[in-house]
């Protein structure tokens, strides 16, 4: 059977038009193509290389026995001996059983002298504390944190006595005082 002698030369046609399109696509693949990458390569290996410096020497651990058994305890106090005139003559020391006023949970930074009164010959002073609370004191008052009684009332300031350890086991006076605060 032969069909339309036009149809068959068009396929004949478009045949040879897809192998002389493939040939040169197909010859492309066959180069080598890389020249290139090869020129580059060996440049970098021509390069100078690095130097990495070795690593350091590791020193090993020494250890080292503490034996506590001939040392004191360093969480401890060091406890030293009173002399025995000193203990026999009842040396200085805060009344321990005597009831703790008010003023003495305040430390005297904490407090103000803000005025004073006067009446009947009786001698007070107004003490503001930093709760915002306003006391009265008199002679023989306690205030602050170690053990301060007052001693003298004066129109511009409270002198105090406080009695203070000194972290051998007595006990030492101090003089103190708070002044009138002019501020107010």
């Amino acid at each position: 059977m032969m069909g339309n002698p036009m149809t068959q030369f068009t396929r004949r046609i478009i045949s040879c038009s897809k192998v002389l399109i493939l040939v040169p696509l197909l010859s492309g693949c066959g180069g080598d193509g890389m020249q290139d990458l090869r020129e580059y390569v060996t440049s970098v290996k021509s390069l100078r290389q690095g130097h990495v410096e070795p690593l350091p020497e590791i020193k090993t651990y020494e250890s080292y026995y503490y034996d506590v058994a001939d040392l004191r305890d360093p969480f401890r106090a060091e406890e030293k001996s009173k002399p025995a005139e000193m203990a026999a003559t009842g040396s200085l020391h805060p009344d321990v059983n005597r009831r703790r006023e008010t003023l003495e949970s305040f430390s005297l930074d904490s407090l103000r002298m803000v005025g004073t009164l006067s009446q009947d010959g009786e001698h007070w002073a107004i003490v503001a504390a930093n709760d915002k609370t306003v006391h009265r004191v008199v002679l023989g008052n306690y205030a602050g944190l170690n053990h301060g009684r007052i001693t003298r009332i004066s129109d511009n300031k409270i002198e105090l006595t406080e009695i203070i350890a000194d972290g051998l086991g007595s006990w030492n006076e101090r003089l103190v005082s708070l002044a009138l605060n002019d501020d107010n």
